[in-house]
C-alpha cells in the first residue's frame, strides 16, 4: 500500500517535520492539533478556545482526507490539566455522535507553543 500525504490550509500548517495526516489504504492517522488558528497560526486564548480550535483542526485535516471525525476509531488527548477534562467532554460531543471512538486522555507536564491541550486521531474509512 501507499502512503499518501494529507495537507489542508484549513487547519495550522506543519510546525516540525511532520505532516497533518498520512493515508494508508483505507486508515488515515492525523497528527497532533492544538489550538492554533490555522490563518494567523498563533495560539487562541484560555482553555475553551483551544479546545474548539483542536477539534476544528481535526475537523478540518479530517475532511482534507476525505473523511469526517464520526471515522475515527481512535483519539488522543493530551491535557496540561486533567481538571480540564470535562471540558473536553463537553466539546467533544459536538464535534462526534455516537458510537463514540476509543480514546485516552493523557496528562502532560508541557505542549508544544504552551498550549493546553493537543489531540490526535485514527480515522478509518469506510
Amino acid at each position: 500500500m501507499s502512503r499518501k500525504i494529507i495537507a489542508t490550509p484549513a487547519a495550522p500548517a506543519a510546525i516540525g517535520p511532520y505532516s497533518q495526516a498520512v493515508k494508508v489504504g483505507n486508515t488515515v492517522y492525523l497528527s497532533g492539533q492544538i489550538g492554533l488558528d490555522p490563518a494567523t497560526m498563533q495560539m487562541v486564548e484560555g482553555i475553551d478556545a483551544q479546545i474548539v480550535r483542536v477539534f476544528e483542526n481535526l475537523k478540518a485535516v479530517s475532511e482534507a482526507a476525505g473523511a469526517t471525525l464520526d471515522d475515527a476509531v481512535r483519539v488522543t488527548i493530551y491535557l496540561t490539566d486533567l481538571a480540564n477534562f470535562a471540558k473536553v467532554n463537553e466539546v467533544m460531543v459536538r464535534y462526534f455522535t455516537a458510537p463514540y471512538p476509543a480514546r485516552a486522555a493523557v496528562g502532560v507536564k508541557a505542549l508544544p507553543r504552551d498550549a493546553l491541550v493537543e489531540a490526535d486521531a485514527v480515522l478509518v474509512i469506510g
